[in-house]
């Protein structure tokens, strides 16, 4: 057989030449020698699992391996961290002639115990034949019977993370490419971690057979020795910072921290300018801010459904050329900003240059501690960015520990939503192997948030949205829309079982076959506050109002790309969720979202009249927030705060409360037509509940 894979040969070299074009890329990626393609080939189609004519695996005592006197404190904590039995194994060559790393044979496969992800695994364990008694056995720990017992499948779920490796798929929805977990079988799981590995281990994917295996290969020769530790790379190990390495070996090599800070300071600024130069964003040059003439008609350009089918306003013009557009609103990020700026400065846009310091969940984290610095303000829970604060973190966990403080926390992606791959756990190790997947912070899970009484289940988690319009930067002109959103969970809130997305998380519109409760915001506010008499929602929603003030006060108190760019041409509209907790028997207070974040709102439709229109400080749309068919309303010459009381149904409004915030121009016969142009709108309304009453007035 040719050791060079790249010379096809007959019908079995062409099978082979396939098989290079679609795994080539893979294959080196792993850094898998070329040498060992054609075996590999081989040994995959026809289902060859050689791996024990050359291995063998032998237990043996850890006291009496790898311990020098003295080390007893070692090994007991080695015993707390694993509660499976203290007879470890070693793979060791068996065969008498060794193992040459020059053969092409040398290459083997390993075959995977247990395939999932981890919102699957409790049920897996609890329901698959044989598999809870396999995964125990694999990893040393007592199990009798086959009936699987709790206890057992919370030992497993908690011994895994010292087993556990990872890959995903890089093509496919959002749902798809969340990382897959797996463990090797009883062969590859007792292939060690060494700091001068021997062989080297890589999941690969097979594309013609939908597979997945393991390879092993040896990184050097090998003879028959008497015991032979084999090390394998893990592709995060590799990095020239000695304290990150111990920091992600820890599942494995227990290290002392003691030198370690857990203080965490705002990034330095080459944090902010990597990101800038990830996202490629060309700033724009300066500008003047644009009058946009009363009776022009503004072509609008968007590729959103919720834009284009809800737009009927006179004033706008949808059109399908974007090069015509006085308005763009772009559902995918806005890069060439200088192009814009130079060619077409007076094109509005629905996104601000570098607005992903607060869109993106490590980049809100670092800004947000400009507030009151480390740790960060009070509506933040502690966070760490498990990418560059990995170290820090663990101190903090450790110091917590000491305290006997409660120690769970929920690891979120940095630029995903709706609950993909976020992980809630206690468990130092799982957190520590949530590194080696998709980039992730980890925050403090809210332990005591404050829940809501539902009727027909009991006392469960929420989460409120909050819309807010960034107007301008420079001035900071942000506004809030006075109607919010609410999502609860479905099962009784308890620190246990963080698997159960029904009671742990509140997006429920994306999860199959579970419940969607719904309560308006207007029924939401007198049943909370009959819960909770002492709050008031008013007092709830200013600290809330001053919590969003705060972060956008700090994303906008430094120049691009450190801060959001204040680009006159430039509006966007903001979700910020949120959920409330208890502050150490004090008040409600603001806490980020449970996935931690700002995001861009793109996900229900909303009134581009009122965020465009406002081209000067003398106009801007005049919009009833809470009535939807208000979306597309008459202009006024000012500014127009709204507030109204409603009554529970959306089409429904008795009373409306105008107020206009002091200027010169404003006289008693402008408010007589604000008040005359809402009589008329009423008429509207799909409701025999019209408007009775309308007040207007000059704000104090």
């Amino acid at each position: 057989m040719s050791t060079n894979p790249t010379v096809p040969n007959g019908a079995e070299d062409e099978e082979f030449r396939v098989f290079v074009a679609l795994h080539s890329a893979a294959l080196q990626a792993s850094a898998i020698p070329p040498v060992y393609w054609r075996s590999l080939h081989h040994k995959i189609t026809s289902e060859i699992y050689d791996a024990g004519e050359v291995f063998g695996i032998m237990q043996f005592q850890q006291e009496d391996e790898d311990e020098e006197e003295g080390d007893e404190e070692n090994r007991e904590e080695r015993k707390k961290d694993n509660p499976g039995n203290e007879i470890r194994c070693k793979v060791v060559v068996t065969r008498e002639s060794g193992l040459q790393a020059s053969e092409p044979t040398s290459v083997f496969l390993v075959d995977h115990a247990w395939t999932y992800r981890v919102e699957h695994a409790r049920q897996q364990l609890e329901q698959i034949p044989g598999l809870l008694p396999r995964m125990a056995a694999l990893m040393g720990l007592d199990f009798h019977g086959e009936v699987p017992d709790p206890d057992t499948v919370e030992l497993v779920m908690e011994c895994m993370w010292k087993y556990n490796q990872t890959y995903q798929l890089s093509q496919g929805s959002p749902e798809d490419k969340v990382p897959v977990w797996y463990i090797m079988d009883e062969f590859g799981s007792q292939v060690r971690h060494s700091d001068q590995p021997t062989c080297s281990m890589a999941p690969f994917f097979y594309v013609q057979g939908q597979l997945a295996y393991t390879v092993l290969w040896p990184l050097q020769d090998l003879k028959r020795i008497h015991v032979a530790v084999f090390g394998y790379k893990i592709p995060e190990l590799e990095f020239p910072y000695p304290l990150v390495r111990r920091c992600c070996l820890l599942p494995w090599i227990p290290s002392d921290l003691e030198e370690v800070s857990s203080v965490t300071a705002e990034p330095p600024d080459s944090f902010f300018e990597n990101i800038a130069r990830e996202n490629q964003e060309q700033l724009p040059v300066e500008i003047q801010p644009y009058t946009v003439p009363k009776d022009k008609v503004l072509k609008v350009y968007s590729e959103m459904s919720q834009v284009t089918n809800n737009l009927s306003h006179p004033r706008f013009q949808l059109i399908e050329d974007e090069d015509e557009a006085d308005i763009i609103w772009r559902y995918n990020h806005i890069k060439d900003y200088s192009k814009l700026s130079v060619e077409r400065p007076h094109v509005l846009l629905n996104q601000f240059p570098c607005e992903s310091i607060i869109t993106v969940k490590d980049c809100l984290a670092a800004v947000a501690r400009r507030v009151k610095g480390s740790p960060g303000p009070d509506w933040l829970p502690e966070t760490f960015n498990l990418q560059t604060e990995l170290p820090q973190f663990i101190k903090h966990y450790l110091m917590r520990q000491q305290r006997g403080e409660d120690n769970h926390w929920i690891c979120k992606p940095w630029n995903l939503a709706r609950g993909l791959d976020t992980h809630i756990t206690n468990n130092l190790d799982y957190i520590i192997r949530q590194r080696e997947s998709t980039p992730k912070v980890v925050c403090k899970y809210l332990e005591d948030p404050v829940l809501f009484n539902r009727e027909e289940v009991g006392m469960v988690k929420f989460d409120i949205r909050y819309m807010l319009m960034l107007r301008s930067v420079q001035p900071l002109r942000l506004y809030a829309y006075n109607v919010f959103w609410l999502r609860f969970a479905n099962r009784p809130f308890s620190l246990d079982h963080f698997d159960d997305y029904q009671k742990h998380f509140t997006v429920m519109n994306y999860a199959e076959g579970v419940e969607l409760k719904q309560v308006h915001y207007d029924e939401f506010i007198p049943m909370f506050e009959k819960q909770y008499p002492q709050y008031p929602w008013k007092v709830v929603e200013g600290e809330l109002f001053k919590a969003f003030k705060e972060l956008f006060e700090a994303a906008t108190s430094r120049p691009a790309p450190y801060g959001i760019c204040p680009y006159p041409s430039s509006r966007a509209i903001y979700a910020v969720d949120l959920m409330l907790k208890w502050s150490r028997g004090q008040n409600v207070v603001f806490e980020p979202q449970r996935n931690g974040t700002l995001t861009r709102f793109v996900s229900k439709p909303f009134d581009l009249a009122r965020v465009f229109s406002s081209v000067t400080s003398r106009s801007i749309s005049l919009h009833l927030f809470c009535l939807p068919k208000f979306i597309n309303t008459r202009f006024c010459n000012f500014e127009i705060l709204l507030q109204s009381k409603l009554r529970r149904r959306m089409t429904g409004c008795r009373f409306v409360l105008l107020c206009i915030p002091r200027q010169k121009r404003i006289t008693q016969t402008h408010l007589k037509a604000v008040q005359s142009m809402f009589y008329h709108h009423s008429s509207f309304l799909e409701s025999s509940e019209k408007i009775h009453n309308v007040q207007v007035k000059i704000a104090r």
